[in-house]
């Protein structure tokens, strides 16, 4: 600072240090608003972090509430166990987590597009539970239950699934949740999810970019003040930066590429890193359950090649046995009745092999016929009770009442812990299958049996 000097007295010291003082004091004055600022930026950001977890979370109840309606419907469909009609109906009429997750939107957003997409996916999954009351109804009927909930009461049946006898009934039930139709409305549901999720991803970008563009006008502030600060003042700033500016742009660094930020810095930098790397964790997690496609065959809803690879590469082989299975003589059946009927021909396989296994066990696509059954947490079993299911399998495709050709597959079966490894694995199941088809097909083998 430059002064003029006066004609008689030089300039008052004292003059200095009140000015020093006074510069001093509205330059700290300037850290401390600015700091504070900064301080309720933080938090303010945080809270809306924390606000946006909760909308997700809201919005995944919802297709977790769905998923479990449906898990219900299909296990009482195949089963016929008063459990799961039970536990539907608890789900549907008492706990209602459906309702409660749009209920929990709307007071958090108020009117939003993501509470419109999310009451659409509401609005597909109350019409998907007509098809799941009509299965119920068939299965009630079947198995002579008579004490079922007031809304099943009222479902009439046609007259043609009326004359059904018990075990049609059952098999009309299986099929109407577990068709295209059925996961086409499932698809309509979570399709409703996506863009919920995705309206909610948009908001939070508007939001975070607000907040970085505010935090670099205030950055601006904060270097100006530390141009006329002393060396305490430069101390605080070394501080500073360490605690605040780098982790910020480091942040944006990460947040660019797609990843979590690390939970370094100041105690509010730390506490939003573990905010927005939850809200993080929580949409790659939501991208994953929407993905199913990309692990699933279009066609029958098996696992694909890619869903094959993965559960192959990891498999327990000690505890693990692997089925593959080829439809006999498909070409001809594609040649003489055309592609299309060999399409049907393979949904229905695949339907039949979701009905004689586990619902932990994994069904595969891997080829134009050819399929993969990974029979998991199975230590060795006789022999004789996989050839039992093999000749279920091959008597249920026999059957003409779907009005498709009558088909039959050959298998070959091996344990994994006769094999080397995954590669190992699959190569001696192969070798077993072709053994069965030199057999005269229609049948299984064992390898090195």
């Amino acid at each position: 600072m430059k002064f003029k000097r006066k004609t008689g007295k030089g300039v008052s010291l004292r003059i200095v240090n009140i000015v020093m003082i006074i510069g001093s004091v509205i330059s700290a004055a300037l850290m401390f608003f600015a700091t504070i600022h900064m301080a309720t930026g933080f938090r303010r950001l945080t809270e809306t972090s924390t606000k946006q977890i909760e909308l997700q979370n809201d919005a995944m109840k919802l297709m977790d509430a769905s998923d479990y309606l449906t898990e219900c419907a299909q296990r009482f469909a195949v089963l016929g166990d008063r459990e799961f009609l039970d536990e539907y109906f608890k789900e549907a009429f008492e706990t209602k987590r459906r309702e409660a997750a749009v209920d929990g939107m709307a007071k958090g957003l108020g009117d939003a597009a993501a509470l419109d997409k999310l009451r659409n996916a509401l609005a597909s999954s109350l019409e998907l539970m007509n098809r799941e009351y009509y299965a119920m109804k068939l299965v009630a009927e079947a198995k002579g239950y008579t004490d079922i909930p007031e809304i099943l009461v009222d479902v009439k049946l046609s007259e043609e699934d009326a004359a059904l006898s018990p075990s049609e009934k059952m098999q009309r039930a299986s099929v109407m949740v577990h068709d295209d139709g059925y996961y086409s409305q499932k698809n309509r549901i979570r399709e409703s999810m996506k863009d919920s999720l995705n309206e909610l991803e948009v908001m939070a970008y508007d939001i975070y970019a607000n907040a970085l563009r505010s935090f670099g006008s205030e950055m601006a502030i904060v270097r100006v003040v530390i141009v006329i600060q002393t060396i305490a003042v430069i101390l605080t700033v070394l501080l500073t930066s360490r605690l605040g500016i780098h982790p910020v742009l480091n942040a944006v660094d990460r947040i660019k590429a797609d990843s979590p930020i690390p939970e370094v810095g100041a105690n509010e930098f730390r506490y939003l890193a573990r905010a927005y790397n939850k809200m993080y964790e929580i949409y790659k997690s939501s991208l994953k359950r929407l993905d199913f496609k990309a692990s699933h065959d279009e066609l029958t809803g098996a696992y694909n090649r890619s869903g094959y690879e993965l559960l192959l590469s990891s498999v327990d082989l000690n505890s693990v046995y692997m089925l593959l299975f080829d439809v006999d003589n498909f070409k001809e059946i594609n040649d003489s009745y055309g592609h299309e009927v060999g399409d049907k021909v393979l949904v229905k396989l695949v339907r039949v092999l979701k009905n004689n296994f586990r619902a932990d066990d994994h069904i595969c696509r891997i080829g134009g016929d050819e399929f993969v059954v990974f029979l998991v947490h199975s230590a060795k079993i006789e022999s004789s009770q996989l050839a039992e299911k093999v000749n279920t399998i091959n008597r249920e495709l026999a059957g003409e009442d779907d009005g498709l050709p009558v088909v039959s597959v050959s298998v070959g079966i091996v344990h994994g812990s006769e094999s080397a490894d995954a590669e190992d694995l699959f190569k001696k199941t192969d070798s077993a299958m072709y053994q069965a088809k030199q057999k005269g097909k229609q049948t299984y083998s064992f390898y090195g049996k």
